[in-house]
């Protein structure tokens, strides 16, 4: 099949990190991915919620919302973060990038990564784990400049993309109108290491077999792998 913006079948969407893109926040990146793009702001803070306090570690939690113009019709800017799929993807961001820190090397701190989704075109939240995990990498960045944590409190780059069914081909990193008319969708999210964090993935008609499960996985293993030398690299532009 020929794809709506001509790439390849295992071809990601044209990807660009903007690290340092706010001034206030330890760590903010902007992440482009084709049409969608992602703010993604880390905060550090010196508290932790109560029952993390005795364990003397500390905490990573997230945010994710869709601004108002995101999408073609407005959504609500409430509606936009609190809805049940918003609350769903914040939780899955938070889980995949605290696969990325040792809490307890962090102290009585807490990042929390704020996902504002300012055009929407698919894979927002894969790009929220993508460029989340840029954001905080350059938020601990300052605190192990400044001999606050050890260096080895960042454990793993981590990274995410879509995959799914369009027309029986296996495709990478689905846009928008690839997303809606999927046979099968998945999210994968993956460390630096090659191990998985989540797997997220749904037939939305027939069942799919196991040879497709694993096609899926090999091509978003590939499109991860690029992701991950395209975060090194926009982490190395800081120094």
């Amino acid at each position: 099949m020929s794809r709506i913006d001509h790439r390849a079948d295992n071809e990601l969407r044209p990807v660009k990190f903007t690290p340092n893109f706010t001034n206030y926040a330890e760590g903010s990146v902007l992440i482009e991915t084709g049409q969608t793009r992602v703010l993604c702001n880390a905060t550090v803070e010196e508290t932790v919620p109560r029952w993390r306090e005795a364990s003397g570690g500390g905490w990573l939690t997230a945010e994710y919302g869709m601004l108002p113009r995101s999408t073609h019709q407005r959504i609500s800017r409430r509606r936009g973060s609190d809805s049940s799929r918003s609350q769903e993807i914040r939780r899955l961001i938070g889980r995949s990038l605290r696969a990325a820190v040792d809490l307890d090397k962090l102290g009585l701190r807490t990042v929390t990564v704020d996902c504002d989704v300012l055009q929407a075109d698919g894979g927002t939240r894969t790009a929220g784990i993508s460029g989340g995990y840029v954001a905080v990498a350059l938020a601990l960045r300052r605190l192990i400049k400044a001999g606050v944590i050890p260096p080895d409190t960042l454990v793993t780059p981590v990274a995410a993309v879509s995959v799914g069914v369009v027309d029986q081909a296996l495709l990478l990193d689905l846009c928008y109108e690839e997303d809606a008319a999927a046979a099968v969708d998945f999210n994968v999210v993956m460390t630096g290491h090659g191990d998985f964090i989540e797997l997220q993935g749904t037939a939305e008609g027939q069942p799919f077999n196991q040879k497709t499960l694993f096609g899926l996985v090999a091509l978003a293993r590939t499109g991860i792998e690029s992701l991950l030398k395209q975060q090194a690299e926009a982490l190395k532009l800081v120094g």
